[in-house]
């Protein structure tokens, strides 16, 4: 008998890369997809998984609360997992009002049509469900360099309507739990990079302009420091959590790769003078180049995952530098991803001046992503040198 998941945001970054993960090791499984395919949602991130017959995916809203209501009767899932939010600071900082709709009215309503679907006694394996919400760090505020980690105890103290709207959610996730009974698990993730991630995040970003010969922009004085984690130890922690996470819990999740941003692109600049050199031999570094910093930029995130480890045996398997490895050569080898998320940012309403020009000129302008039918893209050792000024 197969196992239903609820999925919402199924088609973005990190959704995307749990879905494929949870069909890999769970045979049985179905996946249910709810995603509005806003500009980071990008449906043909799940379309082998969509031809597979094991993922349907339904183009909606989380805060509908009439369509939630009517899939989780249909179908009946075991569980529900909620990728479903406005992600980005910057974003947050231009309009707030998105990130107050889905990431607290979304998640309200995804609990309460949970409540409603635990009370008619349609869950299979009632007692095995959890409703698994993917937090942030972020919640936390900022910590100073000598300040220990973040652990699940320690204070809220959001800086950005984004990390607001994500605090919000998390007090409603308690308090259906502790009012409703209703099986949350709350995960607060670190810093994410890896494949499929919309590129006005701060490594693909820096990827696509460092091809395109344009500025990478670095923050300040690039020394906000932040924990990174690749995506697919992300998929498995959030796995860990569907299956075997405690009930009313909340769990700090990191991979003890502790960056300066400016020593991530350092990383990220040498690889791609290995993989992709420039013309004349040059440095991607000389591209990097100081711009104003952001307002409330959060000098520093850390967290101690130490209840999620030891109490769900689990551990980051990638390493920093194979996880840059990996990042940048699926962004040089997957040009067609990238032309359909420019395409998508021409649609979109929000121009960051970081960014925009870069993103949706690339193509046009000519400038080649790596295509397989005219470059290989080299191996490379993971012996490749420290950034200059910094050490990763």
């Amino acid at each position: 008998m197969s196992e239903v998941v609820f999925v919402t945001g199924g088609c973005g970054f990190i959704g995307s890369n749990y879905v494929r993960h949870l069909l890999g090791v769970r045979p049985q499984a179905k996946t249910v997809v709810l995603d509005k395919l806003t500009y980071a949602g990008h449906r043909p991130n799940l379309e082998k998984e969509e031809k597979s017959g094991r993922c349907e995916v339904v183009v909606g809203d989380i805060a509908d609360a009439g369509l939630v209501k009517g899939l989780l009767e249909k179908h009946r899932p075991v569980s529900i997992v909620n990728f479903a939010a406005e992600s980005h600071v910057d974003r947050s900082i231009d309009e707030p009002a998105p990130f107050l709709h889905t990431n607290v009215t979304g998640t309200f309503v995804l609990l309460e049509a949970t409540r409603n679907y635990l009370r008619s006694g349609l869950a299979p394996e009632k007692g095995l469900f959890r409703f698994v919400h993917l937090s942030t760090d972020e919640v936390h505020g900022s910590l100073e360099l000598s300040d220990p980690p973040f652990r699940e105890t320690s204070t809220f103290a959001p800086n950005s309507p984004y990390a607001a709207s994500k605090a919000a959610a998390d007090h409603l996730c308690r308090a259906y739990f502790r009012t409703f009974a209703v099986p949350t698990v709350v995960l607060r993730p670190s810093n994410n990079y890896g494949p499929n991630q919309f590129p006005e995040k701060l490594i693909p970003l820096a990827i696509l302009r460092a091809v395109a010969g344009e500025k990478i922009p670095v923050y300040g004085d690039g020394k906000q420091v932040r924990d990174w984690m690749y995506v697919e130890d992300t998929a498995r922690a959030v796995e860990a959590a569907r299956r075997a996470g405690g009930v009313g819990e909340a769990y700090q999740v990191g991979a003890d790769e502790e960056k300066e941003n400016v020593a991530v692109l350092g990383a990220l600049c040498d690889l791609l003078d290995r993989m992709k050199p420039r013309a004349g031999g040059k440095s991607h570094r000389e591209l990097m180049e100081t711009v104003t910093d952001r307002p409330g930029h959060d000098r520093r995130y850390a967290t101690d995952a130490t209840k999620f480890k030891t109490g769900l045996s689990w551990q980051p398997k990638v390493s920093f530098l194979e996880g840059m490895e990996k990042t940048v050569r699926w962004y040089l080898e997957n040009p067609a991803w990238c032309e359909s998320e420019a395409n998508d940012m021409r649609r979109s309403s929000f121009r960051h001046p970081l960014f925009a020009e870069c993103i949706l000129g690339l193509f046009e302008r000519g400038h080649g992503i790596v295509r397989q039918d005219t470059f290989e893209v080299p191996t490379i050792s993971n012996q490749f040198s420290q950034p200059r000024g910094g050490s990763f």
